[in-house]
């Protein structure tokens, strides 16, 4: 395991764990490749972990797979321990977020490239985690969480793992359909938010996997290909 320094002074904690969760004896970190820093560098293979948003990767991606296998590796919070820490007194409250992800959550973050999902070269690798956010108290700050800053996140655990190394690991993800559907139908089946089917919708159609046959009112109604 071998590091260059660059990009790890200002790394987070839930990055620097996963980076080690996924590495092996003779992985190389944080390497210049193609004019970018790669988080592991292994024979074959380029490993970036992505704890935040896909939005900023298209242009990375696109550049490396030309001569590269990549792996983005992206981690799904199953359970979140919300933790609650003052300055003068530690801890003082540790309760379990109503949240729970899924790895159909990951259709969020693959609108910002789906249809490099169908490249040979590209694997994303789901992360299904228990995790830990610490949050302090700063006046004006974060409105929503009534001045709840986040400070940062930490690995608990590693659950499982779903590895989608092409599109049609990815429509694998949805649940049973009927032959011709709505973004309607699929947000009922996987129990999800209407945006969050429209992304699934978007990101299969880019990728090859769905095609547009009608409509039913206003709505789309698609068929897999």
């Amino acid at each position: 395991m071998v590091t260059n320094g660059v990009g790890t002074l200002r790394e987070k904690p839930l990055h620097a764990a996963l980076k080690q969760w996924c590495s092996r004896e003779g992985d190389l970190f944080e390497q210049p490749v193609d004019g970018f820093v790669i988080d592991i560098v292994r024979p074959g293979l380029l490993i970036e972990i992505q704890t935040r948003s896909f939005s900023s990767m298209r242009r990375k991606l696109t550049r490396l797979l030309e001569n590269h296998s990549v792996r983005v590796v992206h981690p799904i919070a199953v359970d979140q321990w919300i933790v609650k820490v003052d300055e003068q007194t530690g801890v003082m409250s540790r309760r379990l977020s109503p949240k729970h992800g899924r790895p159909v959550d990951i259709f969020a973050e693959l609108v910002a490239f789906p249809d490099l999902v169908a490249d040979p070269g590209l694997t994303v690798e789901i992360l299904l985690v228990r995790t830990e956010q610490q949050r302090r108290f700063e006046a004006g700050k974060a409105w929503r969480r009534r001045g709840w800053v986040i400070e940062e996140n930490r690995l608990l655990e590693v659950v499982d793992r779903v590895v989608i190394e092409s599109a049609e690991n990815l429509i694998q993800l949805l649940p049973p359909l009927p032959e011709i559907f709505t973004t309607s139908d699929l947000a009922a089946a996987m129990h999800c938010s209407r945006r969050l089917a429209q992304q699934a919708t978007f990101c299969l159609r880019k990728s090859g996997e769905l095609q547009v046959v009608g409509k039913r009112g206003r709505a789309l109604e698609y068929r897999r290909i």
